[in-house]
């Protein structure tokens, strides 16, 4: 049995954020059909067999439908009728153009949940504007509050925009399903990629809002838990989290140094927050005797929040990681496996399952339409039209 298994769902999607939003559903064992151009697939992004269009598309099935013709649009209508959800992230007037917007489609099916994800919302200014993550990323706040100080704007890391859009998008399609439990109704489910980065701003937004402060940049050291940061050891770096009163006198005993917790200047967390640099001083100073495993080991057994900064080759031979099971191995079509990112969450009788990697383009194209009871001679004729 699985979490998802009841559910259907039809992928429209491409690159991350609407991939990342379906993956959700992949994993938990929904019903996933992910429609793709005949002839051309998905892949134009990424390499078909390549590890991000793996990941993105694990536990899916692939059909290629051609909805600049009608009779690929009527395929999908009778798809949508028997579908839970549909997930697309065309620009926002795209859908209307082909006639399978909301609205649309929830004539033929009033149960459906329709999510759109979109750069900067279905409605507004910038609606027809193409979304980007870092677009999203400096319009959202985020590279203004990211680097050293003075460094100038930077984004991050990962395409932090993009996932979070899927995420809540996500989000928002479970909640419409329970609402949908209770009324029998489907509805329309929108996130985009700038909502999603404020929202992901959290407290640096809410300085503003509520304090009507501009946070800066604070480079590795967290803006207002203080002291929490990099330290340097004598074959790297760690970070360590000490602040509130408590733990940051276990830091000063741990480290030898138990003055500094009892010295006015740093006796409070406002006296930390104004001496911020003579504190990490302090600090640095001792980290720098010891190697990163030692001194990681000697602060966590203190009760200190502390933990090395891993290269991703690190990240999966930590003992923790490889508990967690965040590498999954996703069988393949030729008998062997691909190791891709497993799910953050687990359930306790409903665990995720890694089913299959993702196929050629339209692997699965006649098995679905003959489904749909279309005969093979029909069949044969769609694909000879380009239509599948």
């Amino acid at each position: 049995m699985t979490a998802l298994g009841h559910l259907k769902v039809l992928d429209l999607t491409r690159v991350r954020a609407g991939p990342t939003c379906v993956k959700q559903f992949a994993d938990w064992g929904a019903d996933v059909l992910k429609i793709e151009v005949p002839g051309e697939g998905d892949d134009g992004f990424f390499a078909r067999d390549g590890s991000d269009f793996q990941n993105l598309h694990r536990n899916k099935r692939s059909i290629t439908l051609n909805l600049k013709d009608a009779r690929g649009i009527e395929i999908l209508k009778r798809l949508a009728r028997e579908a839970d959800v549909l997930v697309e992230n065309y620009r926002p007037d795209v859908k209307f153009k082909l006639g399978i917007d909301y609205e649309t489609l929830a004539r033929e099916n009033p149960r459906l949940v329709y999510a759109s994800i979109s750069g900067f919302g279905e409605t507004g200014p910038y609606r027809a504007r193409p979304g980007f993550d870092q677009i999203a990323q400096g319009m959202g706040g985020l590279m203004a509050v990211t680097g050293l100080p003075g460094q100038g704007p930077v984004r991050a890391g990962i395409p932090v925009a993009d996932l979070s859009a899927g995420l809540f998008a996500a989000v928002g399609i479970l909640v419409a399903l329970q609402e949908r439990s209770v009324s029998g109704r489907g509805q329309w489910v929108q996130s985009s990629l700038l909502g999603a980065m404020v929202a992901m701003m959290d407290f640096q937004a809410a300085r503003w809002l509520v304090e009507g402060e501009v946070p800066a940049q604070a480079g590795n050291d967290h803006p207002t838990s203080i002291p929490t940061g990099v330290f340097p050891t004598s074959d790297g770096h760690v970070n360590i989290a000490a602040s509130g009163n408590v733990i940051f006198r276990r830091l000063c005993e741990s480290l030898g140094m138990p003055e500094v917790a009892d010295d006015e200047a740093f006796v409070t967390s406002e006296a930390r927050s104004r001496n911020r640099a003579a504190l990490n001083a302090h600090i640095a100073e001792r980290t720098r005797l010891l190697t990163s495993a030692a001194l990681v080991a000697r602060l966590n057994d203190a009760g200190v929040p502390a933990g090395p900064i891993n290269p991703m080759d690190a990240v999966f031979a930590d003992p923790q990681v490889r508990h967690l099971g965040m590498a999954a191995a996703v069988p393949r079509a030729d008998g062997g496996t691909v190791d891709l990112v497993g799910p953050a969450f687990s359930l306790s009788r409903t665990p995720a399952g890694m089913r299959n990697a993702m196929g050629r383009a339209g692997e699965h194209t006649e098995e679905v339409l003959r489904g749909l009871g279309f005969d093979d001679d029909t069949i044969a004729g769609y694909r000879d039209a380009g239509v599948i």
